[in-house]
């Protein structure tokens, strides 16, 4: 039975983790807070901004407690929320016990694969550090870090197997502007939130060539059934891919400026080398790492025909000209 939780543990200091902070600052709720430079804790208590990251945002310093030391974040909170990258998550944490986390709330704000291990991220924790799945909970859905902090309406999912977990997360964030539906399809939602920003590169990959409204829409619409068919195949639990969790993130991501996956792809449309595109980025582009890890799974374990998910990884990793790739995959679309 887990305990009702009250002291939180943040980790992580890019855009989603701020915004988390800002969140949770909303609800005038203390948080702990893991940085990994001193010296963007220090600028963020002398400041109350983060300097690199959604650095507009004031913070409300007193509610904070910063430590550059992970273990420590971890062993002052019940829940612990992650919310760093995907493709440096483990790196960050391969030093830790590997049961420092068992009796902790683990909430995933990450939206990726672990590529040491191609595992989605609730596979990663209970596999790699020992998390029971009724201790682990997920956060997708359609919601940019930047209309986060605005306080602007958004929709949020927390997936988990156990409705303990998810209902104290909907608790936690459910206020005021954040709107808070529960799943249990944990899997699901993960592998969706991850080819999302997949589908995101190949939208800018489009825009970046000069592809319109008219195109975007329909490459949108097939990365929908394209992500219904994979999902089919990973598990057969009874799902919406309507539902914001599935389709919104999809769509959301496509067409937003503020998705960095698009501006990602858009760079790359526009001619620059995909190496220069990920420096000229300065934030991470998720689906660069997705698209090799979830070629890599789709062809090992499920075999599904997923022309977009090959594009991308082609564009991405395989040097093909974008052009080339995109006009290729215009003659699969319906």
């Amino acid at each position: 039975m887990i305990k009702i939780a009250h002291k939180i543990g943040v980790i992580g200091g890019g855009s989603w983790a701020t915004a988390i902070i800002k969140l949770l600052q909303h609800h005038q709720k203390n948080a702990n807070w893991f940085i990994r430079r001193q010296e963007v804790i220090d600028s963020i208590l002398n400041n109350g901004h983060n300097p690199e990251y959604l650095s507009q945002v004031e913070l409300n310093i007193g509610l904070l407690n910063m430590s550059n030391v992970l273990e420590d974040v971890i062993n002052e909170s019940d829940i612990v929320i992650f919310a760093i990258p995907a493709a440096f998550l483990h790196r960050q944490l391969e030093q830790l016990d590997k049961n420092i986390l068992q009796d902790k709330i683990v909430i995933s704000a990450v939206k990726g694969i672990v590529p040491e291990y191609n595992f989605i991220i609730s596979k990663y924790f209970n596999q790699v550090f020992n998390v029971p799945l009724d201790n682990y909970g997920a956060l997708a859905g359609p919601t940019h870090a930047e209309e986060v902090v605005m306080d602007r309406l958004s929709f949020l999912t927390v997936a988990s197997k156990n409705e303990d977990v998810s209902g104290i997360m909907a608790d936690v964030l459910g206020k005021r502007n954040m709107r808070i539906s529960q799943s249990q399809d944990v899997e699901g939602i993960e592998y969706a939130s991850v080819l999302k920003n997949v589908y995101a590169v190949a939208a800018g990959v489009s825009v970046g060539l000069g592809y319109g409204d008219n195109f975007l829409s329909v490459l949108t619409t097939n990365a929908i059934v394209e992500m219904r068919r994979f999902l089919d195949a990973v598990n057969h639990l009874k799902r919406d891919v309507i539902m914001t969790s599935y389709s919104g993130d999809i769509v959301v991501t496509c067409y937003s400026q503020f998705s960095r996956n698009r501006m990602f792809g858009t760079l790359i449309g526009k001619g620059y080398s995909v190496n220069y595109s990920r420096i000229e980025m300065k934030q991470v582009a998720e689906g660069y790492t997705a698209s090799k890890c979830m070629k890599e799974i789709n062809d090992e374990f499920y075999k599904i025909d997923m022309p977009i998910l090959n594009a991308v990884y082609n564009i991405c990793h395989n040097n093909v000209s974008p052009s080339t790739e995109m006009r290729k995959l215009a003659e699969k679309l319906k």
